[in-house]
């Protein structure tokens, strides 16, 4: 078992975090969230979405939010971009990477795109095409990889052919993500599995939900397996709006404490990183989703 030495998180609080806030969320505190990740060593952070605010209007203000920020050096600011029209309005905005997304469960994609697996990746191609010729990174993830709120479990396979027409287009990084966190450790390690089939160990990262409890033991054994790139979410924000009862994504304060305690290096100071997230939970009148969070704010009260 060769656990790695340093583990890079994205976090991805405040686009996969905030986008389903009833609720408006000012620009002003999506950009000041953006500062106090980055303050506490965050090297990597998702900060909107270039969809159409018909679908999702928590995202409108995404090009002023994108312009608001302090750009802090050695910092990667990634949005995410359904089609070609949201890729042509992000570049604007000169993110540093661009994200697109395919589910591994055909029901998933015709419930959430109106379109098959093979023709959303595909509907990517100029997209990826187009930002590697600006010299824009591509991450892709691959959405219900282990289980879908339609169709149940997600075969290993479906995850290995969305990876390869990932990879066929050109997408440089993959992210296997459990969105409605039914995963379980071996489950995730066989959905893992059939990713790096296609991808090198340092070009897949684990994307889970912590809906049933399980997301520190499906890091817990990628971790295992030598993965050493994770998304969370700031105070476990985020749910998914096509999958219904899904719970927020593992907070970015859990997934550190437990690496700190393993002697792994993020480069982050948990500190900065629960002050971060009790910004925000305050804005939204609510405590931190976060086990870590909430035990050391705690502490530092009494």
């Amino acid at each position: 078992m060769q656990l790695p030495s340093k583990v890079k998180i994205v976090d991805v609080g405040p686009r996969d975090g905030l986008q389903n806030e009833k609720a408006p969320v000012p620009a002003a505190v999506k950009i000041e969230l953006v500062h106090r990740l980055q303050d506490a060593g965050l090297t990597e952070i998702e900060v909107t979405s270039f969809v159409s605010p018909k679908w999702v209007p928590q995202m409108a203000d995404n090009a002023e939010v994108m312009m608001g920020i302090k750009r802090k050096p050695g910092v990667r600011y990634s949005v995410l971009t359904p089609n070609m029209k949201g890729f042509e309005a992000a570049v604007l905005s000169k993110p540093d990477e661009i994200v697109v997304f395919a589910a591994a469960s055909e029901a998933f994609s015709q419930r959430n795109i109106n379109c098959s697996i093979e023709e959303s990746i595909e509907r990517f191609r100029p997209v990826t095409e187009a930002a590697l010729a600006k010299g824009i990174r591509v991450r892709g993830a691959i959405s219900c990889a282990v289980g879908c709120p339609y169709e149940g479990e997600v075969a290993p396979e479906r995850v290995e052919m969305v990876a390869r027409l990932l990879k066929d287009i050109g997408v440089q990084h993959v992210g296997v993500a459990d969105t409605i966190g039914v995963g379980t450790p071996l489950k995730v390690r066989r959905a893992m599995e059939a990713a790096l089939q296609h991808y090198d160990i340092d070009d897949v990262s684990g994307h889970f939900h912590d809906t049933y409890g399980q997301a520190l033991g499906n890091t817990l054994i990628c971790l295992e397996m030598g993965i050493w790139n994770y998304d969370t979410s700031s105070a476990g924000l985020g749910g998914c709006p096509y999958a219904k009862g899904a719970t927020g994504n593992v907070a970015t304060e859990d997934v550190v404490y437990m690496l700190h305690g393993m002697g792994i290096d993020t480069g982050i100071d948990l500190d900065k990183l629960i002050d971060a997230g009790k910004f925000i939970s305050d804005f939204l009148e609510r405590k931190p989703n976060s086990r870590a969070a909430t035990a050391l704010l705690n502490k530092r009260a009494g």
